[in-house]
């Protein structure tokens, strides 16, 4: 997510007194307008007269507070999955969850077929240790049916005062009735860095979300890595599955470790003003050692933006199974009572110019893991299965059209995988190559 700060004292002025705004846009070279301009006067008329019913003639009187509001997030969700309006409070704890904690139960929703569906939970939350899982339909929330709930009503009723309970009604896949989850709500810290070090010298860091101080402690983790294996890194596993995604700039400085030069990524909306390229510098590029990435259905947005960009430089072999597909970069957009508008303006592109909106990245090595075989037979929620979703930009990349199907170390058969590629790569560099034969070597 790309953090804007817009004040759009314009559209509040508009919302706050729409007649007046609306004659005045009139008579002022009304003339000269364009048809589609005219076109949208003529709607902000009708929208007029459907306020001034409802004022007159419902049954009691409607506080226009909540008015303005429903026909704000009525709006937005004619858009895309990503656009919605924020009141104030949602739009404080938006702030504040950027920087890494927030009350509530720690799991990533989106909605589907008008379903609050689960992308994945959080690890070490309450969500994830009730065994919430991606794929999974959260059916009620204290009661209350989610059907055609809004994606931010639902985050507003799951998220309360620490220590309060929230009990979910869940459909599962394979399961014939709902099943019900009590969970206890908690401050939920958000550490979006973890590392480990794996023989012999091999680093591997998990970004779980990016967030402000993300790059900065992924540096710190390398360092740490360097110092525990007392010699330089002989490979690096970066482990983005299940990252929702964050903030666009985090993603591109964790990219410029390892890349010293070229575009990391760009992108491109309506407006020049949102157009843009991100390339590398040559400034604390880390050596050269060889990296693999792991991701899966629920690698989203700035998680994408990382893997595709290290893919499209040949800079890491991408591992596990293809990504979730959002391609689309949001604003926030602050209004003048403190409530906002998270609104999709551009798409963003990896460096050879390839959208992956609604289409995801796809893994060079394509990896289940084993538990989703023995749970799950379907296909997990994607960006191209969303109601409303952004249809991919053109001109598309033929290369890159089809997209993979989606689905403790022990059991972690992808990262096993990656750990033996690495492994494999260290051992295959050392031995020398074999004589063709009838030649001789070089005496």
């Amino acid at each position: 997510m790309r953090l804007h700060l817009i004040i759009a004292l314009g559209l509040c002025l508009l919302l706050s007194d729409p007649a007046r705004v609306l004659a005045q846009a009139k008579t002022s070279d009304s003339g000269d307008q364009p048809a589609e301009q005219l076109s949208a006067y003529e709607h902000l008329d009708q929208f007029i007269d459907v306020l001034t019913l409802i004022q007159k003639n419902y049954v009691e009187q409607p506080p226009m507070d909540q008015l303005m509001s429903g026909a704000i997030k009525g709006m937005l969700s004619e858009l895309d999955p990503h656009s919605a309006y924020m009141p104030p409070k949602m739009f404080e704890e938006m702030q504040i969850e950027t920087m890494g904690e927030f009350n509530g139960l720690g799991v990533e929703i989106t909605v589907k077929d008008h379903l609050i569906t689960v992308i994945a939970p959080i690890a070490d939350t309450p969500a994830d240790r009730a065994g919430i899982r991606a794929g999974d339909i959260i059916v009620e929330i204290d009661g209350t049916l989610t059907k055609d709930m809004s994606i931010m009503d639902a985050i507003n009723q799951m998220r309360g005062p620490r220590s309060s309970e929230i009990t979910l009604g869940i459909m599962r896949h394979g399961e014939t009735a709902p099943l019900s989850f009590t969970l206890t709500r908690e401050t939920i810290r958000v550490d979006s860095i973890r590392e480990r070090l794996f023989e012999p010298a091999i680093g591997y860091v998990r970004i779980s979300q990016f967030q402000q101080r993300t790059a900065r402690e992924f540096k710190a983790a390398l360092k740490t890595l360097h110092d525990k294996a007392g010699t330089p890194l002989q490979g690096l596993l970066i482990d983005l599955r299940n990252n929702p995604g964050g903030l666009l700039d985090q993603a591109i400085q964790v990219c410029d470790l390892f890349l010293n030069s070229g575009k990391i990524v760009s992108t491109e909306g309506r407006r020049k003003t949102d157009n843009f390229t991100y390339n590398a510098t040559a400034a604390d590029t880390q050596p050269g050692y060889p990296i693999v990435v792991l991701i899966n259905e629920g690698s989203a947005s700035a998680s994408e933006i990382v893997a595709g960009a290290l893919q499209d430089h040949k800079r890491a072999v991408i591992l596990g199974t293809g990504s979730f597909g959002k391609g689309s970069v949001q604003s926030i957009i602050p209004l003048a009572d403190h409530s906002g508008l998270r609104l999709t303006t551009a798409y963003y592109y990896t460096p050879n110019g390839t959208s992956i909106q609604a289409r995801g990245i796809v893994p060079d090595v394509n990896v289940e893991q084993a538990i989703w075989k023995k749970t799950a037979t379907y296909e997990l929620t994607k960006e191209k299965d969303l109601n409303n979703h952004l249809e991919p930009p053109s001109p598309l990349d033929p290369k890159k059209q089809d997209v993979a199907d989606p689905d403790k170390i022990e059991s972690d058969f992808q990262l096993l995988r990656a750990l033996d590629l690495l492994r494999g790569w260290q051992q295959m560099k050392h031995l020398q190559p074999c004589p063709i034969d009838g030649e001789q070597a070089a005496s």
